[in-house]
């Protein structure tokens, strides 16, 4: 019997500069990979997982999975079942939010599930589920053209004030927000 396939896309990367947002003395790039990697590690006991930066050595710029393209490409052409994307947000906000593509309202279970343990089990604000249109891009193609259900996690805010508990969890939790990720995941698949 096969297994369940989960693609998990660590947002940003050292290949085109693109670390993401800053913040407190951490980059969205570090703590997007680290989260991802430990995810798949808590995961794959259960689950087959492909990650889009798999190594450190990917992670340190011979990174050829760098843009988004490339990365809903490699979850379609590998069949997954599920594609989840790990990002830090900013604006000086706090707590936690997930994306779903407008164009694919089946995916907001998916989407509840997750963010919602997510949120509970890190005790951050729960900003909900939104629509791309919503995000600052206004359109996420990553979530867009997956041909599985697609989900854009925002696990905290990287540039609140020290004082946030976003700031503390991101720097010094990392390894309880993949299982907090993990444990989202695993209640909504069963």
């Amino acid at each position: 019997m096969s297994r369940t396939k989960i693609f998990i896309d660590a947002g940003h990367n050292y290949s085109q500069f693109n670390t993401g947002a800053e913040g407190n003395g951490m980059r969205e790039q570090d703590i997007t990979f680290e989260v991802s990697f430990l995810l798949g590690e808590i995961l794959k006991s259960n689950f087959d997982i492909r990650l889009s930066r798999p190594t450190l050595e990917t992670n340190l710029g011979t990174d050829t999975n760098s843009s988004i393209n490339v990365r809903w490409q490699m979850a379609n052409e590998w069949g997954a079942d599920y594609f989840i994307s790990v990002h830090v947000n900013a604006g000086g906000g706090t707590g936690a939010e997930t994306f779903i593509a407008a164009t694919k309202p089946d995916d907001r279970a998916f989407a509840l599930a997750v963010n919602d343990t997510y949120a509970a089990a890190m005790n951050l604000r729960n900003r909900g589920v939104k629509l791309d249109t919503e995000s600052n891009a206004g359109s996420l193609s990553v979530l867009r053209h997956t041909d599985m259900p697609a989900i854009m996690i925002e696990l905290a805010f990287i540039d609140s004030p020290p004082q946030n508990p976003d700031v503390q969890i991101l720097r010094d939790r990392r390894a309880d927000m993949a299982a907090a990720l993990a444990k989202g995941i695993n209640q909504y698949l069963g």
